[in-house]
């Protein structure tokens, strides 16, 4: 069972900046597929970005250009960067392993407010 645990939540300006890590128990963790998904108030869970084993990087329109998407395979943690971020950037940001099943981690709370 692997377990990942998400940080780095907050309130931040828009316009500002947050990184968002998310750690995980797993030997086997370079061959996850890993994906942050976000869900607003109200609204549906939706995916953010992703990165593949081999690094691959893909991101959901909303938020090319202004989110990375990033791993250490050797920490055995996921990162976000989120620059410019926007007020309808708010929502709680979940981490997601896959690989032989799916993993979630407990969510961070993003409040993006002036």
């Amino acid at each position: 069972q692997v377990q990942l645990v998400e940080s780095g939540g907050g309130l931040v300006q828009p316009g500002g900046s947050l990184r968002l890590s998310c750690a995980a128990s797993e030997i086997f963790f370079r061959y996850y597929v890993l994906e942050w998904y976000r869900q607003a108030p109200g609204k549906e869970r939706e995916l953010v970005a992703r990165i593949t084993a081999d690094g691959i990087t893909s991101y959901a329109d909303p938020v090319k250009g202004r989110f990375l998407i990033s791993r250490d395979n050797a920490e055995d943690t996921m990162y976000l960067q989120m620059n410019s971020l926007k007020s309808e950037d708010t929502a709680v940001y979940y981490c997601k392993a896959t690989w032989h099943g799916d993993f979630w981690g407990q969510g961070t709370q993003v409040i993006v407010s002036s």
